[in-house]
């Protein structure tokens, strides 16, 4: 059983807002450091942000810093992801991670699609 699962994606227009849930069960959640990666057509997966157990200062990619915000609830066992003003170029499938500690990753997401249309 996967024990992250995303949702919340879709196909909205540019400047458009959406929100990623990532689920998370069958692990001590607050015990790991949260992170997103998306991966477009034809590219590598790359970083879009991390959080860590205790919410504390997050970690973005120059290119979603300012517009996406990643939180999380403990209580939930849920990391978000919430994308503003989003451009075409954000368009990707895009995966929760979790990891016990930065830069390392014990679990993945099978991945939201988000498209974004000009």
């Amino acid at each position: 059983q996967v024990p992250l699962v995303e949702s919340g994606g879709g196909l909205v227009q540019a400047g458009a807002s959406l929100r990623l849930s990532c689920a998370a069960s069958g692990l001590t959640f607050r015990s790991y450091v949260m992170n997103w990666f998306r991966q477009a057509p034809g590219k590598e997966r790359e970083f879009v942000a991390a959080i860590a157990w205790n919410a504390g200062v997050p970690i973005y990619a120059d290119s979603v810093k300012g517009r996406f915000t990643i939180s999380r609830d403990n209580a939930k066992n849920t990391v978000y992801l919430q994308m503003n003003s989003l451009k075409p170029e954000d368009t990707a499938v895009y995966y929760c991670a979790a990891g016990t500690r930065w830069d390392f990753y014990n679990y993945w997401g099978q991945g939201t699609q988000v498209t974004v249309s000009s």
